[in-house]
């Protein structure tokens, strides 16, 4: 018969298991409500050896959001292969996958609050949102974007952050039904932007001329017409 013994783990690798079971915790409750000796007994170690770990409650909690900011940007990550709506819907899948998944953490991300430093949140959430930025344009194969098409992209994915939001409260609209609906909020941007400025137009063009009879950008033309008819 033998007897287990537990592995010392090294600093870092404490200090990243801490930041799991802090995230972990964060899935189901608002880091303002999760206290050091919650993560530590999730850990199972001691308050003080949480505190050897990290300075303060806040330095782990900045951990923690950091890792979150950078798992959130990467579901922004597509391969650029194949039409642009299925493209974005396979996106808003996996940003509202996370959304499922850490929605306490999502909220006290987006929203900040006293657990985390307003200037370390909005650094963080302004991170998202270039990467996010970043990555739309690396798809629609721009490098220097006119004004127009900026203010769709960030207006977008401003959009995209506050139904997620609503969204968490209540969960009241099924959640595939936004993410279609997303998809076509991006398209419908687009177009109403392109009637006011011809490079706009010229990227809507370059759009449409790849998407399929049955892709969301189809979809949402038969939807538009049926509104009409």
């Amino acid at each position: 018969m033998t007897t287990g013994v537990r592995r010392r783990m090294g600093v870092e690798e404490r200090r990243q298991q801490l930041i799991g079971v802090a995230l972990e915790l964060f899935s189901r409750r608002s880091p303002d409500e999760v206290s050091i000796d919650e993560i530590a007994a999730a850990a199972g170690i001691s308050r003080p050896l949480v505190y050897h770990y990290f300075p303060g409650k806040l330095s782990l909690y900045e951990a923690a959001l950091k890792r979150a900011s950078e798992d959130l940007a990467s579901r922004f990550v597509e391969p650029q292969e194949g039409p642009l709506g299925s493209r974005l819907l396979r996106v808003m899948r996996r940003f509202f996958d996370f959304v499922d998944d850490h929605g306490p953490g999502f909220s006290a991300l987006m929203r900040g609050g006293p657990a985390v430093g307003s200037s370390t949140t909005n650094a963080l959430v302004d991170a998202v949102r270039q990467a996010a930025y970043d990555q739309i344009l690396s798809h629609l194969r721009v490098t220097n974007p006119p004004a127009r098409l900026e203010l769709v992209v960030r207006s977008w994915i401003s959009l995209a952050e506050s139904t997620a939001l609503i969204w968490l409260d209540g969960r009241r609209i099924p959640r595939g039904e936004l993410e279609v609906q997303l998809v076509h909020d991006f398209a419908a941007l687009a177009a109403v932007s392109a009637t006011y400025d011809e490079e706009m137009a010229a990227v809507m063009r370059d759009i449409v001329k790849d998407e399929p009879g049955d892709g969301p950008f189809s979809d949402l033309v038969v939807r538009l017409v049926a509104l009409a008819s």
